[in-house]
């Protein structure tokens, strides 16, 4: 069936209840059933089951249900049914914790919690009737639109939900509520920059909303523009001095332009007073691992475990400590935690702990099977398709030549401050960032979003980057390199150089050279089998969605490579290749190349660069606080067997082509 005979079978379905023909209905959706797809079963089964519970078949629609949770466990309207039917049967604990799920899937449903709040209040359970009441009342009092587009936006059709939004807003502009919304939709659309626009443009017509300036510091710090996020911080907290959510928000941005001993401090004091938040915990846990102070780091993610033993986050945290090893009894307490009910949200990362600890135990099948799985859950709901980068690629090729490069010679500003380290997750930048940080002229930062915010900003102008790249004046590249210097001095020190590591701007070396003709650029590159399979047993915190499937992957490496053969071809000499092998192989020889390239003399202390105290927020942060160690080079190997759709691209390679 196409999507079109699907929606129009469901609506048949929904006619058939509406005229309490339920019988006729579940005749039609078993008809249907018999020859769907696993893709067009899920609003099947759903409404089977609605009209089943209608028929007072309980017991079939508890069957119904039990095989639409299997395929899609968050599936929220799903849940809420499960809630009608136990609550139809007396059984009012089961009822409150599936109607608790539907509202943690989509928490625009707004039946689900005028149900937990009848069910909170009689069980006297405080705490959760102010949440559930809170909600109840902030759904209620929605425009039914934006109600719609809520629900639309949890249940991911994005698309409509703009569209409800926007048609909205047409007839109510500057509406406060239904700009947030629009900017909420545009979040997850990943569509920052225009989320950013919205909510600055709410908090310019309405400085008071607290809401709007509390989500406009969200995107800001998303976009690693954390400076930023800080001032509307800082002006929530004159309102609300003590208000939880701000203070954690402030403590993170803290984090984020390098006042990390400021954040420790903050995340202890929020933790004394609110010790059954496991999520300040795992905070606590990222700010001491950023400094080094491993056994802090540590103890804070037990702890978090220990005061909510599904938090998922928990586990992978200290998993992606890459030093830490779990023991037999973590290991069967994480198996045992799996096998029960989780949230997606608890049972990604849960799997890729646990991928992780039977690796180290030299279990690869077990732990393949887990990474394997946490993947699947993760890429289920992205939305990504690598078709997309192939295209922007080609594009990019296409776009920019060497005519471009001739037509805006001398364009940009003279600076050679910044040294950007591009390629792709895994590869081996951060064991090169912390090499250059070893030197005394040479700051390290973090990942910095500043160049993708660029291009993004580009984006929105026809006919769009790259391709308009061709068409703006070569005076304004000398403003985006300098817009480029100002945005990113907060995350500096007083180095006259400093290091630019967002993988992902190897997309953009042709921009970053019009803007600033006189930086570095480094691409670290490694070996495809080792860097594919790295990059697809880390579970990352945003983006990268194209590491979650063993093809897609290896496409984008393949698609990686050749755009950075183009850059070789039409700015020759400009980016210097760092081969990691070749890094672990010969250290002083490729440490002395590196900065040779970068124009800085030799210093022995980029030798002892695990020595070197600074922050560091990826997932090597331990790694590269050790000397160069040779047993990742070869890892793929003991998964080889099940790792055909990288061997079948890269034909076993085991060095880079």
């Amino acid at each position: 069936m196409t999507v079109t005979q699907t929606s129009s079978i469901e609506r048949q379905i929904q006619q058939r209840l509406q005229q309490a023909d339920v019988n006729g209905a579940i005749a039609l959706a078993d008809q249907h059933l018999a020859g769907a797809t696993d893709a067009e079963k899920p609003p099947l089964l759903y409404l089977k089951a609605v009209a089943q519970r209608i028929a007072g078949a309980l017991t079939d629609a508890h069957a119904t249900l039990d095989d639409l949770l299997t395929r899609l466990p968050e599936h929220a309207r799903g849940h809420q049914e499960k809630g009608y039917l136990f609550k139809a049967q007396g059984q009012c604990k089961a009822a409150a914790w599936h109607f608790y799920r539907a509202c943690q899937s989509n928490p625009a449903l707004l039946s689900s919690w005028r149900e937990l709040k009848t069910l909170y209040q009689a069980q006297d359970n405080d705490t959760a009737l102010m949440m559930a009441t809170e909600q109840v009342n902030y759904l209620g009092q929605l425009p039914p639109p934006l109600l719609g587009a809520l629900d639309l936006m949890f249940e991911g059709q994005l698309s409509q939900a703009d569209q409800v939004c926007r048609r909205y807003l047409q007839q109510h502009k500057h509406d406060p509520q239904g700009l947030i919304i629009l900017a909420q939709i545009a979040v997850r659309r990943k569509a920052l920059l225009e989320a950013e626009f919205i909510l600055d443009s709410c908090v310019a017509l309405d400085p008071e909303n607290q809401q709007a300036r509390s989500d406009l510091a969200g995107v800001l710090a998303k976009l690693g523009r954390f400076a930023e996020a800080l001032e509307h911080i800082e002006q929530l907290l004159v309102a609300q001095p003590d208000n939880p959510h701000y203070l954690t928000a402030r403590a993170t941005a803290w984090v984020g332009v390098g006042r990390i001993e400021d954040a420790i401090l903050a995340y202890q004091q929020l933790i004394a007073a609110a010790p059954e938040r496991a999520g300040l915990k795992v905070l606590l846990g990222h700010a001491y691992k950023a400094l080094g102070r491993t056994a802090d780091a540590i103890k804070a993610y037990q702890q978090a475990i220990a005061c909510e033993p599904t938090f998922g986050d928990a586990y992978w945290s200290l998993a992606n400590m890459k030093t830490y090893r779990f023991d037999d009894q973590q290991l069967a307490q994480m198996a045992h935690t799996a096998s029960g009910e989780l949230s997606l949200e608890d049972s990604i990362p849960l799997q890729f702990a646990m991928g992780k600890g039977w690796e180290d135990k030299r279990e690869y099948d077990r732990a393949f099977s887990c990474y394997a799985k946490g993947n699947r859950l993760k890429r289920q709901n992205s939305g990504f398709a690598i078709q997309a980068i192939e295209q922007q690629v080609e594009r990019t090729i296409a776009a920019c030549d060497k005519q471009l490069f001739e037509r805006h010679k001398g364009a940009g500003t003279d600076a050679p401050d910044p040294i950007f380290v591009v390629g792709l997750p895994r590869a081996g930048s951060t064991l090169l960032e912390q090499i250059l940080s070893s030197h005394s002229q040479v700051d390290g930062t973090m990942e910095l979003h500043h160049v993708l915010a660029q291009a993004s900003r580009l984006g929105q102008k026809a006919p769009g980057y790259p391709e308009n790249l061709r068409e703006i004046q070569t005076d304004l590249f000398a403003r985006f390199g300098q817009q480029y210097l100002e945005q990113t001095r907060a995350y500096r020190q007083q180095a006259p150089l400093f290091v630019d590591k967002m993988p992902n701007n190897f997309l953009h070396v042709g921009l970053i050279h019009l803007m600033l003709p006189n930086a570095t650029i480094i691409d670290a590159r490694r070996d495809p089998m080792a860097c594919c399979f790295s990059g697809f047993k880390q579970l990352f915190g945003e983006g990268q969605e194209f590491t979650y499937d063993l093809d897609d992957i290896a496409r984008y490496y393949k698609a990686y490579q050749r755009l950075m053969q183009h850059w070789d071809e039409v700015l020759p000499g400009k980016v210097l290749r760092v081969q990691h092998e070749e890094v672990i192989d010969d250290l002083e020889g490729q440490v002395r190349r590196l900065l040779a390239h970068c124009k800085l003399p030799f210093e022995s202390g980029c030798l002892t660069f695990y020595e070197t105290q600074r922050a560091i927020k990826t997932p090597s942060a331990e790694q590269v606080r050790q000397p160069i160690y040779r047993s990742g080079m070869q890892q793929w190997r003991n998964f080889a067997s099940h790792l055909e759709p990288l061997l079948v691209h890269f034909n076993g390679a085991g060095a880079d082509a």
